[in-house]
């Protein structure tokens, strides 16, 4: 029940306007824990998120992320037929558009830049995300927030992949999970063409930016 009431705090606070979102004021980058995109997004429980994904439409990106009751809390938007597969689109539940997820096409790294609302623009960069090392057999992604000009070292890590049916999320070089997803098969999910992941994300961190790393660790392995 708790875990309900929880959900539905934070549904009543996932259709802001959309200004909310593209507020830099909001964005407590220099704290790992506070919010990444916004402070909508955060709650003071662990929260479990369903995602939903299409196996038939993979290529388009079409994801749905729900909590544990069922209720829609987000929508991925693949990029347009016919085009490069090199965007992705994070909706909240009205349909605005919260980030911009795009893969930076020249990069051996495979690279992503996420931005705030549908924007390209360098100030609405809000982290980026690639591959620690050109050549991997496992998968590591290093993910650095805009105001890490340096890159030195990351501001968050993400460890695993669909193969290994698990990922780790975790804060900068060390062992703290923030972050933590299963893939979940069941004979209905499978009869109606649907992979179904389960995350579970801790208190305090932004949920629609774990949501986003999933779907860049999802672009990178395919």
């Amino acid at each position: 029940m708790k875990e309900a009431e929880a959900g539905e705090r934070l549904l009543a606070h996932a259709d802001p306007s959309p200004s909310a979102y593209s507020n830099r004021d909001l964005i407590a980058s220099d704290n790992p824990a506070a919010a990444i995109i916004s402070p909508h997004f955060c709650s003071s429980h662990s929260m479990d998120l369903a995602i939903v994904r299409k196996v038939l439409t993979i290529r388009e990106g079409n994801f749905v992320v729900a909590d544990i009751t069922g209720n829609m809390i987000f929508k991925v938007r693949g990029s347009l037929f016919f085009s490069l597969h090199d965007r992705r689109v994070l909706l909240d539940t009205a349909g605005y558009p919260i980030i911009t997820l795009r893969k930076k096409l020249t990069s051996a790294h495979d690279r992503w830049q996420v931005y705030r609302g549908d924007s390209k623009e360098t100030r609405d960069l809000i982290f980026s995300a690639k591959k620690s090392s050109v050549v991997q057999f496992k998968t590591t992604l290093d993910v650095f927030l805009a105001h890490n000009i340096t890159e030195d070292a990351p501001d968050f890590k993400v460890k695993g992949s669909w193969h290994e049916q698990s990922c780790f999320i975790c804060r900068g070089n060390s062992s703290t999970i923030v972050a933590q997803m299963h893939k979940k098969h069941t004979v209905k999910s499978v009869l109606l063409g649907k992979d179904n992941f389960m995350v579970t994300v801790y208190p305090g961190i932004d949920q629609a930016f774990i949501v986003a790393l999933i779907v860049i660790l999802d672009e990178i392995n395919w």
